[in-house]
């Protein structure tokens, strides 16, 4: 440039001195000179901004970069050689740095890895110039290095390649060089090195970079392998080694999230599996539900017409939706297994019905020492062998009337109940103290002093030590942070014989109830307390409503239709249909597929489960994909699902 400067200022002088000598006669004063000077000046004034200009461009388009603008702007050309190179450097520069950004923004919001990866060395080999390459990561089980992309073709990498894992004491030379220093590498790798890492030995003829990616203590994360026709240059070396590192840090994080998201999934199994493991009776159940609302949400997402039609879950809700329902019955690892497995009314850690066999066969033994004792007293044997074998078959009758009570299997009317405080108002004599050997508890409910033995006391009875108190803690404000709204019974437990034996339907008292009904409040507890992200917050509200009903009469809130997600009440589909079939209960058998649809197409108009996710759920075949999947070949019946709409 300051030759072009130099050339011009000689050329404007030697310019005016040629007009001088050339019109000297003509110019008679200074007047004429100036005007010649005034032109000369114009001739420079012009050239001077043709030179300036594309300075000016280049000074304004470095401003925008200092702004951060990245945005196309027209190269920058000058007649003046230095400018001209200097406009190319400045649109090259500009360039690198718009790409090293855009590059930077792709490894800080991508969440997938594993798309991440072969997208990344592309990015590498196109910034190179390579003819292909590799991306290793080291596993964290064995050390060894994994290929996780290959790129053989130039801009076609593709994930998992398949190719053998690299024990860090096996690698190639120029490989350990590079991992040894920490460094980059620049050099060949021969045929045989090329086979036994998985190669195709033709990658022997180019250059080879071998870039250690380092994580941020210092460790070796990985190694990027690229192969050029010639020597990379040191500068796009360089360049390759800055983005490395940035690409680096970003799957470091990304590998330590997908630790931590399977450390996750594996707490949540583990949780769901202690839970199913707690009874013998519901194991699967934590995996059965869950299945069975992902089938759902399935369905609903393909809807292409309907209610559903539209409907459709992201990643992050799919998560959200994933952990809430592996989770929707964790604080079932409060309940007492013998409430969960409550066979009998009588079952508490084991069944009382033995109790009251006993009682029956002291009774028993009682009417042959009354036959006994007539005899001694000179009774007639006849009628007395009579009335002793009557009593006996009473006895016996009403003993297999209680322990028909004590199944629970069919609705116990209040004449049955009656009958049953009838049986109970019988005597019998109780010679030893009933406090002798009990904890110190079970001592504490005994009321005042003890009776003088022997005692008389009924067959069946309801005593102040069966009442069990409610822990004050336990109780529920009305004006609870979490909403719920439920009737706790007074007492903790009601262990009264006639108190359990008189259950209507099943074989739960209400305090029973309530505490398998409290696993709900305590699964919104347990989960509210958890630092769950942004995009997870819905969990508990999805874990914690699978026991709602649509007019708010469910529990443990009361939220009725529009206060539920359509996840929740997914969820509730989910978790009725899978108890219905369910064919591991000691309580009951497993419905069949039509018993089950039934007693659902009466929840439907009763406005408890959602009727267009029921609709959904029959017409789409959800039902018989998960029968097929989790019921027992006897269950599946033929069903018509227009009975059940």
């Amino acid at each position: 440039m300051h030759l072009h400067i130099t050339l011009l200022a000689v050329a404007l002088v030697a310019a005016t001195g040629l007009v001088l000598r050339q019109f000297g006669e003509v110019i008679p004063g200074p007047g004429e000179f100036g005007l010649l000077l005034v032109a000369v000046a114009v001739v420079a004034l012009l050239a001077s901004r043709r030179i300036a200009a594309p300075l000016a461009e280049l000074a304004e388009q470095a401003e925008a970069v200092r702004r951060f603008d990245f945005g196309d702007h027209p190269l920058v050309r000058s007649p003046v050689r230095e400018i001209d190179q200097l406009g190319g450097a400045f649109d090259l520069m500009r360039d690198a740095v718009r790409r090293f950004l855009r590059m930077n923004r792709r490894l800080a919001t991508e969440t997938d890895l594993e798309a991440l990866q072969p997208w990344l060395l592309d990015k590498m080999v196109d910034l190179a110039g390579a003819r292909g390459g590799v991306l290793y990561l080291v596993d964290a089980a064995t050390d060894a290095l994994v290929a996780t992309a290959m790129d053989a073709e130039g801009g076609k990498a593709r994930a998992n390649p398949g190719m053998p894992p690299l024990p860090q004491a096996g690698l190639p030379r120029l490989m350990a060089d590079a991992r040894a220093t920490m460094q980059p590498a620049n050099g060949h790798l021969r045929d045989g090195e090329l086979e036994a890492i998985g190669l195709d030995p033709g990658f022997a003829g180019f250059g080879t970079l071998a870039l250690p990616l380092r994580d941020r203590r210092e460790q070796l994360l990985g190694m990027l392998l690229l192969f050029k026709d010639g020597e990379i240059d040191a500068a796009n070396a360089r360049f390759i080694e800055a983005l490395a590192a940035s690409a680096a840090t970003s799957l470091e994080t990304r590998e330590l999230l997908r630790g931590q998201k399977a450390l996750l999934e594996a707490t949540i199994r583990m949780v769901a599996g202690a839970i199913d493991a707690q009874s013998p009776y519901t194991g699967g159940h934590c995996e059965r539900v869950p299945e069975l609302t992902f089938m759902l949400a399935r369905a609903a997402c393909a809807a292409r017409e309907g209610p559903y039609a539209g409907f459709d879950l992201d990643p992050e809700e799919w998560e959200a939706l994933h952990i809430g329902a592996w989770l929707h019955d964790c604080g079932k690892v409060t309940t007492p297994e013998h409430v969960v497995d409550k066979a009998t009314k009588l079952e508490t850690v084991y069944d009382r019905i033995h109790e009251i066999r006993t009682r029956f066969e002291v009774l028993k033994r009682d009417a042959d020492i009354a036959y006994w004792r007539g005899r001694a007293e000179g009774g007639d044997e006849a009628a007395l062998g009579d009335q002793r074998d009557a009593l006996k078959a009473m006895l016996d009758e009403e003993f297999a009337f209680v322990a028909e009570c004590n199944v629970g299997g069919e609705y116990l009317s209040p004449e049955k109940q009656r009958r049953l405080r009838d049986i109970g108002a019988r005597r019998w004599l109780r010679t030893l103290d009933d406090r002798l050997g009990l904890s110190r508890d079970e001592l504490a409910r005994h009321p005042g002093a003890t009776a003088a033995l022997p005692v008389e006391e009924p067959l069946l009875a309801d005593k102040p030590q069966h009442r069990i108190a409610r822990p004050a803690e336990e109780a529920i404000p009305e004006d609870n942070r979490w909403g719920f709204r439920m009737d706790v019974p007074e007492l903790l437990y009601n262990r009264g014989e006639l108190h359990n034996l008189s259950v209507s339907r099943g074989t739960l008292t209400a305090e029973e109830r309530y505490k398998i009904n409290e696993h709900m409040v305590l699964t919104i507890r347990m989960l509210g307390e958890l630092p769950f992200p942004r995009h997870l917050r819905a969990v508990p509200e999805i874990a914690g409503g699978h026991h709602e009903k649509l007019d708010g009469t469910g529990y443990p809130r009361r939220l009725d239709r529009e206060q539920l997600s359509p996840l929740a009440r997914m969820m509730a589909i989910a978790d009725i249909f899978e108890a219905l079939t369910a064919a591991d209960r000691p309580y009951k058998p497993g419905k069949t597929l039509s018993q089950a649809l039934a007693i659902m197409a009466n929840m439907r108009k009763d406005n408890h489960i959602d009727p267009e996710l029921f609709e959904l759920f029959l017409r789409t075949g959800v039902h018989r994909d998960y029968a097929g999947r989790f019921m027992l070949p006897e269950q599946i019946d033929e069903v018509r699902i227009e009975d059940y709409l």
